[in-house]
C-alpha cells in the first residue's frame, strides 16, 4: 500500500539529505513538526545536531523522540501539517547499539513494526530522511553487521510504503519513485 504522501529521502553521510528533506517540508507550505531521533554521547556530534537546529525554521515545531518514533509520529501528523523524521539511522542506533553501551533494547523489533504501521497509517505529509549504508564493504562484527542488515530492511520497508524515494548523491536527488 502507499501511503498518501511519504517522502522518503536516503543517501550517505554528508549527501545533502537532511537539507533536501527539509526544503521539502519548507515548500510544503503547510506547518511543520520535526522529529530529532538523535541522542547527543560527545561532543562532536553535538555539534552536528546544532549544526541542523541552526538551518532550521524557528517556526517549527520540534520533538525530539530517540525511542518512542512511532507514539511521536502518531502524535504529530495530521492533515495539512507536514513531519519530517531525521532520522531512522540514529533512531535505529538508539535501539541496536545504545550510546551507553547497554545492551540492544529487547523490544527493538515491535518498535520498527510499530513505527512502519504508524508510516502507513499517518495523515498529511510526512519525510522521513534515512542514511544508505549498505553500498560499502560488508562490516567486520556480527554487530554492525546486524545493524547493517536492519536498517537495510527498515528503509526497504519504507520504500515500499513511500509515494516518493530519493537517493541524494554529493547534494543531488536522484529520482528512485514517484517524484519531486
Amino acid at each position: 500500500m502507499i501511503s498518501r504522501d511519504l517522502s522518503f529521502i536516503v543517501g550517505g553521510a554528508r549527501s545533502g539529505k537532511s537539507a533536501y528533506a527539509e526544503r521539502l517540508a519548507a515548500a510544503s507550505g503547510l506547518a511543520v513538526t520535526y522529529i530529532a531521533t538523535a541522542q547527543i554521547a560527545d561532543d562532536e556530534f553535538a555539534a552536528r545536531v546544532e549544526h541542523h537546529r541552526a538551518r532550521r525554521p524557528a517556526q517549527w515545531e520540534v520533538v525530539e523522540a530517540p525511542l518512542d518514533l512511532a507514539g511521536a509520529l502518531a502524535a504529530a501528523a495530521q492533515p495539512e501539517r507536514c513531519v519530517l523524521i531525521d532520522c531512522l539511522t540514529l533512531w535505529l542506533v538508539n535501539l541496536l547499539c545504545p550510546p551507553d553501551g547497554a545492551a540492544p533494547r529487547d523490544d527493538a523489533a515491535a518498535r520498527l513494526d510499530a513505527f512502519v504501521a504508524a508510516c502507513a497509517e499517518a495523515a498529511g505529509k510526512v519525510i522521513v530522511v534515512s542514511n544508505e549504508i549498505g553500498l560499502g564493504v560488508v562490516p567486520l562484527g556480527a554487530v554492525t553487521r546486524h545493524y547493517v542488515d536492519e536498517l537495510g530492511r527498515l528503509n526497504q520497508r519504507i520504500a515500499a510504503l513511500a509515494a516518493h524515494a530519493t537517493l541524494m548523491v554529493a547534494g543531488l536527488p536522484l529520482v528512485l519513485k514517484g517524484g519531486h
